[in-house]
């Protein structure tokens, strides 16, 4: 034959896209050539696939040969093309059963000796075929386990091309060669933190367990010592397991981004970038393939940022919109990349440079400008977006024997139980954590609070205390409170606490 089809997948941000991979052999001076939107990097797969097709003896055909990636409009980057475009020129003159060749989806690099190299993004690229309706996908051997977290469609981890030539029933010698194997990533470290270990904070470990239950951000200023980076790491381990669709989620950004995925972690993710961090090292970037950032890694989970007033003002601020829209869109001037950034913000700020303005028994040293910039890095539009704000104190001997704390199962317990009762109570809704409500239906929805409940909090509406955004997020935390007491309907006492926590809580 001299048309041959397969297909392959081009990734769009965190979406992939089924790519119909077609080859022509005509009569004509010998030439190889892609042509559907390339990259340099799928480009230079014309030198890639001859070498590697020379080396795995499935030499290719010496006539005109054009290779067309459609839809010609869509861009298309790297190198996981290279398979599929083997495999469809090779079919153009070889014995493989065109059928086979058809139905199934290639993805992976070739090297030039003929193995299969791992590429990033499998897992996304596989759930795309599996969504546009494919059974088969050839993968490189080092992701086949990545690959096989998608259930529904059959995957076959190949080491060299000969062998994927054979399975489309070319006759070719398979090679006993070693697969192409990932780098080693550093082991992660088990968790072992317990909150049971953050000692003399009991209102701060509460504030923390309202936080999990209801999906609100959080913000702690205190001085070094205080405790704030202890309770942010013990967050993750007091949210829910993630479902099925959450750990999918979030596999295929850590699959995106270069990471070794063998197992769908139940885990929340926990993402802690250092402070000197750029906005694209936050957002993600790049060029034509755009990497997920620090915001997108953290969706499902949680994203830390220690030491906030020491980002920079436009790193920080570039958080505001991602924290709307639960999404994050990149824009480059050869590319678009739309990322989901469902994640809970924790920030944890000093005082003041030193560490010791306000506090008993501290000696501060900064001048009044270095405070007063310190503290403007976090803008007012960005406060306004944290639910919950603690002042937190070093804990005093009397708070250090006040005895135990609760462990991080008793308190996974509770989180658990309040986000049963949030699910019960907004049945029949998209929303099923608080932070996700919309404030027009808290203010005026089936749950609304009376009148005489919320008079507080209309109250500090009207002296230009809060935001009509920050009362919408006091009525979320004041129903994340209702929902871990287990009562159904708001009283005073909850909107008061949650208008507490919103202004600052004083250990």
């Amino acid at each position: 034959m001299s048309v041959a089809r397969t297909w392959a997948v081009a990734l769009v941000g965190a979406e992939g896209e089924c790519v119909e991979v077609e080859a022509d052999l005509s009569q004509q001076t010998p030439e190889f050539k892609i042509i559907g939107l390339p990259d340099k990097a799928l480009g230079e797969a014309v030198q890639r696939v001859h070498n590697a097709c020379a080396n795995s003896g499935t030499p290719m055909p010496r006539r005109r040969l054009t290779v067309n990636l459609s839809p010609a409009s869509l861009p298309k980057q790297g190198s996981g093309f290279d398979v599929a475009i083997a495999v469809a020129s090779l079919a153009t003159e070889s014995s493989m059963n065109p059928s086979s060749v058809a139905s199934a989806v290639h993805i992976g690099e070739l090297g030039l000796d003929g193995r299969l190299r791992p590429v990033p993004g499998v897992l996304p690229a596989v759930v795309a075929a599996r969504r546009a309706g494919h059974r088969r996908v050839v993968v490189p051997h080092a992701n086949g386990a990545e690959a096989a977290l998608v259930g529904g469609i059959e995957v076959l981890a190949a080491v060299n091309l000969a062998q994927v030539v054979s399975w489309h029933g070319g006759d070719v010698e398979v090679p006993d060669e070693e697969p192409v194997a990932l780098p080693d990533d550093e082991p992660e470290p088990g968790s072992t933190v317990d909150l049971s270990e953050v000692i003399g904070q009991r209102d701060a470990v509460e504030a923390l367990i309202v936080a999990a239950a209801g999906g609100h951000h959080l913000l702690m200023c205190g001085p070094p010592g205080a405790g704030k980076t202890m309770l942010a790491r013990r967050l993750p381990g007091i949210l829910p397991a993630l479902d099925d669709g959450a750990a999918l989620a979030s596999a295929s950004i850590r699959s995106l981004a270069g990471s070794r995925v063998v197992e769908l972690s139940r885990t929340p993710p926990f993402e802690a970038p250092h402070h000197s961090a750029s906005v694209a090292a936050l957002v993600g970037g790049g060029t034509r393939f755009i990497r997920p950032g620090a915001i997108a890694r953290a969706s499902e989970g949680v994203l830390f940022l220690d030491e906030a007033g020491e980002f920079a003002s436009s790193a920080l601020d570039a958080l505001r919109q991602p924290l709307e829209s639960g999404s994050i869109t990149i824009h480059r001037a050869g590319a678009q990349a739309q990322y989901p950034a469902r994640f809970q913000l924790v920030l944890a700020t000093n005082p003041c440079p030193c560490g010791d303005y306000g506090i008993r028994g501290g000696t501060c040293t900064c001048p009044p400008a270095a405070i007063r910039r310190y503290l403007g890095r976090l803008s007012g539009p960005l406060l306004d977006r944290m639910d919950i704000e603690l002042t937190l104190t070093r804990v005093s001997v009397a708070q250090r024997d006040s005895g135990p704390s609760i462990s991080t199962a008793a308190a996974r317990d509770r989180v658990a139980d309040a986000r049963a009762r949030a699910r019960h109570r907004l049945a029949g809704t998209p929303w099923r954590v608080n932070a996700d409500v919309p404030g027009s239906w808290l203010r005026e929805g089936p749950g609304a609070p009376a009148p005489v409940v919320r008079r507080p909090l209309d109250a500090a509406l009207h002296r230009g205390a809060l935001t009509l955004r920050g009362y919408d997020r006091v009525l979320r935390v004041a129903w994340s409170i209702a929902d871990i007491e287990g009562r159904a309907q708001l009283s005073a006492e909850h909107i008061g606490r949650a208008l507490y926590l919103k202004k600052g809580l004083a250990l």
